[in-house]
């Protein structure tokens, strides 16, 4: 008969987001975790195999705790901007587990399909928000919640990693700066119509030619 369990899997789990959320990643190890328990490392392993199984439920863990603090958006107007506020917070609140989250290595991803498939609940609200707040179509959303985010995210690496401390008003404007020249791009009309895959050329090439207003 297998040993009783000493420590259930949450309480496992909570002693390494803990962990990971004070010192970071690289912190979690079957050492420190079975300290922070008051233990050994061995009950660890009557609950998880190993500390891989570990870490994916912590992160498991850290996402749905995220996805809790965003959803309050629905609670403000617009939630859209309500989103990418609550995620700059988050960064500047909780840095390590942002920087678990959406900092490591993702060797799935090959375009922002597979980065929105991985981004939890807190996507499929986006677009929700989008579509019935603005009146876009889902490929529509999609466009917007893809340079939207992206923008957002670049800020949240600043605010985690403290490369910048930016007031709240400082980024409440650059959020709305950078929704309204979308929407803006988007409700003009010209988007499908506007050349925007053409690659600077090298000044001292006679042959080449660079007409941003050339259409192909």
């Amino acid at each position: 008969m297998p040993p009783k369990p000493k420590f259930s899997r949450e309480e496992i789990v909570d002693a390494a987001l803990d962990i990971v959320s004070r010192e970071g990643v690289s912190a979690l190890t079957a050492r420190e975790l079975g300290e922070k328990l008051g233990s050994s490392p061995r009950p660890i392993f009557t609950v998880f195999k190993s500390m891989d199984e570990v870490m994916q439920a912590v992160r498991e863990e850290a996402m749905r705790r995220y996805d809790a603090y965003v959803s309050r958006a629905k609670d403000y107007f617009p939630s859209f901007k309500a989103i990418g506020i609550f995620m700059l917070r988050f960064a500047k609140e909780q840095p390590k587990l942002f920087n678990l989250l959406f900092m490591q290595e993702n060797s799935q991803a090959r375009r922002f399909d597979d980065i929105f498939a991985s981004l939890g609940d807190t996507a499929s609200l986006s677009i929700d928000f989008v579509m019935s707040g603005y009146g876009l179509t889902v490929e529509e959303a999609h466009f917007l919640f893809q340079y939207v985010w992206t923008f957002t995210y670049g800020l949240s690496v600043q605010c985690a990693t403290g490369m910048c401390d930016y007031s709240e008003e400082e980024l409440v404007s650059m959020l709305g700066n950078e929704f309204m020249s979308i929407m803006s791009f988007m409700k003009s009309g010209i988007r499908n119509n506007v050349i925007t895959t053409l690659r600077p050329v090298r000044r001292d090439d006679p042959e080449a030619t660079f007409d941003p207003f050339k259409k192909t």
